[in-house]
């Protein structure tokens, strides 16, 4: 009887797989060889995220300081938490100064709702990653 995939597949790729697959939402599946699917979500993640940006959403930042739950708002903390998801666009777009959101402007709540999705949608892409690496799929 054949090994698990689990046990040909050394721990130390994989975690190098899911934190590529979180930096980059789809490189995972280009790396595992599925490469229509990495390039959809490489597109469709990333463009998500900008649309979000794009329409005035808000990313919501960390606390330094404090932890990362203000208890005083949990849905804040949670909210930031989705928005990390996303990987390495939430580092650079919070770098550029952007995702401040706007309050004002009618699409604010739509844009927070695509940042908060695209982040979720891409924490589900390295769990499918992950998946296809030990043998599940």
């Amino acid at each position: 009887m054949p090994a698990p995939a689990a046990e040909q597949t050394p721990s130390s790729s994989l975690v190098l797989l899911c934190a590529a697959s979180w930096a980059l939402p789809g490189v995972g599946h280009l790396w595992l060889g599925r490469r229509a699917k990495g390039l959809i979500l490489l597109v469709a993640l990333p463009l998500m995220f900008a649309i979000g940006l794009a329409i005035h959403g808000r990313l919501f930042p960390p606390r330094a300081l404090t932890g990362l739950f203000d208890m005083s708002e949990p849905l804040t903390g949670l909210m930031c938490l989705a928005d990390l998801g996303i990987g390495a666009a939430y580092v650079v777009a919070t770098g550029l100064g952007y995702g401040a959101g706007d309050v004002r402007a009618v699409t604010y709540e739509y844009g927070n709702t695509f940042l908060i999705v695209a982040g979720l949608l891409n924490l589900i892409v390295v769990i499918d990653a992950y998946d296809i690496a030990v043998g599940r799929k």
